[in-house]
């Protein structure tokens, strides 16, 4: 059995993985602040960035001024706590993935396949879209059982439906909230598998589509641990996704958490006030 699989007292630690470039800033502050709430062990942030252009676009990394104000924030609540801010610039030039770099998707979506390839990173992370909120502790998710297990994710609320790579009968997880056993990744080749299919094949969710249809070892968690439609009484994460809107009229609705005013007046949600105040207080410093 491999020790990083299972949890052991004297190993006690959080490991977030985010990915992003500048306009990730907003987002990555509201969750490690929704984090620091709910989370009593040593908190360790790592922010994988670059600076990377497709033939329409231009993209500039997370900036040190936002990685030093969240590494402020950390540090007020536990001095154990760290940020690593990570350039992956070169790593990712190496290897881009050549049929996805002008998907609707930016590159950075698909960085977190890339983390593998980074020395003296944990063995147990979890990766967060910045579209996300912890709403409760989530330690019976964060130190599960990891042996023989590649990644642990939540079905896709729209995808499960379409989607099918196993023989169960539901298998497609949504990507935004994935718990990763690095060592079991790097075993399997899972990611190397992976930046080659994304570099050869053109596909709508590059890096959601590598992921489902390659792991052959990954483990789905209940919907509490990555709400993507709605709030719930028994939600964890809530995950801001894109969703379906049938009333009064059929529609698309998008919004994020750092749009307080839509969050209030399109979600009618009010459950995280008190949170994004202290993330807009924060922000007036950047």
């Amino acid at each position: 059995m491999n020790p990083s699989n299972t949890f052991k007292k004297e190993d006690e630690t959080v490991n977030i993985l985010f990915c992003g470039d500048h306009r990730a800033e907003d987002g990555v502050l509201i969750v490690t602040l929704s984090l620091l709430h709910h989370v009593k062990e040593p908190l360790n942030i790592y922010i994988l960035t670059m600076k990377t252009a497709t033939e329409t676009r231009r993209y500039e990394p997370f900036s040190k001024k936002a990685a030093d104000l969240l590494s402020q924030q950390l540090q007020s609540y536990n001095p154990q706590n760290t940020l690593h801010l990570i350039d992956c610039t070169e790593l990712f030039n190496e290897s881009q993935p050549s049929a996805n770099m002008n998907s609707r998707f930016t590159p950075y979506s698909m960085l977190r396949l890339y983390v593998d390839l980074i020395p003296d990173m944990p063995d147990r992370l979890l990766y967060l879209d910045n579209d996300v909120i912890c709403r409760e502790p989530f330690d019976d998710f964060y130190y599960q059982d990891l042996t023989g297990v590649q990644v642990v994710g939540v079905l896709d609320h729209y995808g499960k439906w379409f989607f099918h790579h196993q023989m169960r009968m539901a298998d497609y997880i949504n990507s935004g909230i994935l718990l990763l056993n690095l060592p079991e990744i790097k075993e399997t080749n899972l990611f190397v598998k992976a930046r080659r299919m994304i570099a050869t094949r053109h596909m709508f969710m590059p890096d959601q589509a590598a992921i489902n249809r390659l792991s052959h070892a990954k483990k789905i968690a209940p919907r509490r641990f990555n709400d993507q439609r709605r709030l719930h009484h028994d939600t964890v994460f809530q995950h801001f996704t894109t969703s379906f809107r049938f009333f009064p009229w059929f529609h698309i609705l998008t919004v994020k958490p750092w749009q307080i005013s839509n969050v209030h007046k399109d979600l009618r949600l009010h459950e995280y006030d008190g949170l994004l105040e202290e993330y807009r207080q924060l922000k007036s410093e950047l």
